[in-house]
């Protein structure tokens, strides 16, 4: 019995070892020509013209994605036939374009082409949807094939939705062959800056440093109130700042995280809520800040590392708001502190990993002092690694896992982005994303206010489901115009965009956060989202702020900015007081103390001498009614007792 078994195993991991070695030597052949590209290698003295690369990696990228994702899994974990057939055809229509790539550019194929340029453009179109579809799901798949199929219906859409008449074959081209589709602005941020930073997140997580970010956050915090929720929050923002997806950021810190927080007495749902809070915000925390930071960059015309300033008052914010509600919530609940030997040392944990964090800090020195943007996540990598080996700390072959875990992310995000960009080039070509931003204006009559609610509910609402990147892309190409013309800042109408699209992963009805949240952690997934909602509320607010306050994003004087950030602080501190019902040198407090801190933050977050002037009298209020409520209790308590 025991021999069949392990005949039947070694079987399945022989069917499954060819497409696995085709994956990884394809992937490993697609880094390198990237690397070439992109550093200037010039390796045996071939330099690709721009089209010629994107094809050719698409040849070993995207074709790949039809063996690392089967449409559907067989018992006997065998890649199905229709899988390879698709596979050989991806990778001969890519490599068809890649050899014709001179002539795309040099003969006007987009315009006129052989009818074998037409074939396989329509082949590239039909194999991009289907890849989408498998990494990112069927509500992407949609997206994506409705838009991208739209120049062909839209000289019959009424008003601004008209657009001049394009035959199947100019449309197919237009995607396959054009600049601003599939080969468009994303996947060429991708290929040429993002890569790095995809496989410096790979080093990370395959030489431990998932494991040392938990460790370093429980050494440092672990001892203070509340201290195993802390712990998840600090990891799981330093983790989702790196790996810039928030249901791996669950899976990775979360299996720790969660049951480190119920043992020292958190209800499963509150442990959950705040697991799915923290890595969703860990995507909006620099330095690295996931994919997206790079591509909207990429849109604004500015370096990465003038988003990453933006972006870092709002998450501090943001993960302020949650450490200080766990930090009341582990008081009022009287919960106990984990016993000091229980816990590592921070010089012991710097010891086993000091080279992690040394890797981050050379990444930010490099990023923000030598403005390397090209390099220093390919330097970052060479030192965690080389520091890893010479410790021995890993093998030979984790350096074959690193490759594997870098090949796996960069066929997810290629996948989604060459779908992604259909839309993006249907809405840029057609010109109905610019008719749209002109139509959102008159509709909200020049009402800013207004126009931010529009944005934020379709924000919202197609973020149900997406990932972040794709949620942000589909929409950078139709709000952001109409925003800035209202002479809002650029930079947090489209820090505004990607917060709400971020949104949907703590929101019921899909909550896709709180649902791994909730799985890991053994409890229902609604209760698990309304809990998120409530502890990430700042979430709902801070995009509003920034938008009409850029100096929370440092876009203004020195003064203004300080001033802007030290009271968006004591707002943060009132508000988490109100949501928990407890607050500082008080103790418990009741709904009107924490009516009026509520009215307080609201009122401070929101620009302006009058606003900031309501919002102090209501915090002094606030204070008055929580001590007076505290003393009338302390008076009844022994008359009570006697």
């Amino acid at each position: 019995m025991e021999s069949a078994e392990f005949t039947f195993e070694a079987q399945e991991r022989n069917l499954r070892r060819v497409p696995d070695m085709i994956a990884l030597f394809m992937g490993a052949a697609g880094i390198l020509v990237a690397l070439n590209h992109i550093l200037g290698l010039r390796i045996m003295g071939i330099v690709l013209v721009e089209n010629v690369f994107l094809y050719l990696e698409m040849v070993l990228f995207l074709s790949i994605t039809f063996l690392l994702y089967p449409a559907r899994k067989t018992a006997s974990g065998a890649v199905p036939w229709y899988d390879w057939l698709l596979f050989v055809c991806c990778a001969a229509t890519c490599g068809y374009l890649a050899l014709n790539g001179e002539n795309i550019v040099n003969l006007g194929w987009v315009y006129r082409s052989p009818v074998a340029a037409t074939v396989a453009s329509g082949l590239l179109c039909l194999l991009a949807l289907e890849a989408v579809r498998r990494v990112g799901g069927t509500v992407i798949l949609v997206v994506c094939a409705i838009f991208g199929a739209y120049p062909i219906i839209a000289h019959l859409m009424p008003g601004f939705l008209w657009a001049p008449r394009l035959d199947v074959g100019t449309v197919l081209r237009e995607h396959a062959l054009g600049a601003e589709s599939i080969l468009g602005q994303p996947i060429r941020v991708v290929m040429t800056v993002l890569m790095g930073f995809l496989i410096f997140g790979a080093s990370l997580i395959v030489t431990g440093g998932g494991r040392f970010f938990m460790d370093i956050a429980m050494a440092l915090l672990g001892r203070t109130r509340g201290g195993t929720a802390k712990v998840a929050i600090m990891s799981s923002a330093l983790f989702g700042s790196l790996s810039g997806s928030v249901l791996s950021n669950i899976v990775t810190t979360g299996r720790l995280t969660i049951p480190a927080m119920r043992k020292a007495g958190y209800p499963a749902t509150y442990a959950a809520a705040v697991e799915a809070c923290a890595s969703t915000g860990g995507t909006l925390m620099p330095p690295v800040m996931g994919a997206v930071a790079f591509i909207m960059a990429d849109f604004l015309r500015v370096s990465y590392v003038e988003v990453a300033i933006a972006a870092l008052v709002p998450s501090i914010l943001f993960y302020l708001a949650l450490v200080l509600q766990v930090d009341m919530f582990a008081a009022r609940k009287k919960l106990t502190v984990p016993a000091m030997e229980d816990l590592p040392s921070v010089w012991e944990v710097l010891g086993r990993g000091w080279h992690h964090l040394g890797g981050l800090v050379l990444l930010t020195y490099l990023l923000i002092g030598m403005r390397l943007e090209t390099y220093a996540p390919y330097y970052a990598t060479v030192f965690v690694v080389g520091v890893s080996l010479l410790r021995r700390q890993i093998g030979l072959l984790d350096l074959l896992k690193l490759v594997r875990e870098s090949i796996r992310t960069i066929v997810n995000i290629f996948a989604i982005l060459a779908g992604i960009g259909m839309v993006i080039g249907a809405l840029t070509f057609t010109g109905v994303g610019a008719a749209f931003s002109r139509e959102l204006i008159l509709f909200g009559g020049n009402n800013t206010l207004l126009l931010l609610g529009f944005g934020a509910i379709t924000s919202f609402i197609l973020g149900m489901g997406m990932t972040i990147t794709a949620c942000y892309l589909l929409l950078a190409t139709i709000l952001p115009s109409a925003l800035v013309q209202q002479g809002l800042d650029p930079m947090a109408v489209h820090l505004f965009i990607l917060y709400w699209g971020m949104l949907s992963f703590i929101t019921p009805p899909v909550a896709l956060g709180a649902m791994a949240a909730g799985s890991v952690a053994g409890t229902k997934t609604m209760p698990v989202g309304f809990k998120s909602m409530r502890i990430g509320a700042i979430l709902f607010v801070l995009p509003f702020m920034f938008a009409l306050n850029p100096e929370l994003i440092l876009h203004g004087e020195f003064i203004d900015c300080v001033a802007a950030v030290v009271t968006a602080c004591i707002s943060i501190v009132l508000i988490s007081q109100a949501m928990e019902g407890w607050a500082y040198r008080v103790g418990p407090i009741g709904m009107m103390p924490r009516a009026l801190f509520l009215l307080a933050g609201g009122m401070l977050l929101s620009p302006g001498v009058f606003t900031d002037s309501v919002g102090g009298a209501a915090a002094v209020a606030g204070f008055a009614a929580a001590w007076f409520g505290r003393a009338r209790a302390e008076m009844q308590k022994p008359a009570a007792e006697a």
